[in-house]
């Protein structure tokens, strides 16, 4: 019997390029839409961890990052 080989996971990097579905229930939160190669693609989170990660001081910092991209363009 020849001994199976274990590889090393490698991190899972995606862009989800375009959203179009948002949905939350029994305390998940979906955002659902086409990742970077037009493919669809879903995010799952725990909607009471996501609620405790984005704030509004994270949200305002978002808007202020992209507000400065935009003027960049």
């Amino acid at each position: 019997m020849t001994p199976i080989e274990l590889q090393e996971a490698q991190p899972l990097h995606k862009r989800l390029h375009e959203i179009n579905t948002f949905q939350c229930v029994d305390n998940e939160l979906y955002l659902r839409g086409k990742d970077e190669m037009g493919e669809d693609f879903t995010l799952c989170f725990d909607a009471f961890n996501f609620l405790e990660w984005i704030d509004k001081e994270k949200i305002e910092y978002i808007k202020q990052k992209v507000i400065e991209y935009v003027e960049e363009k």
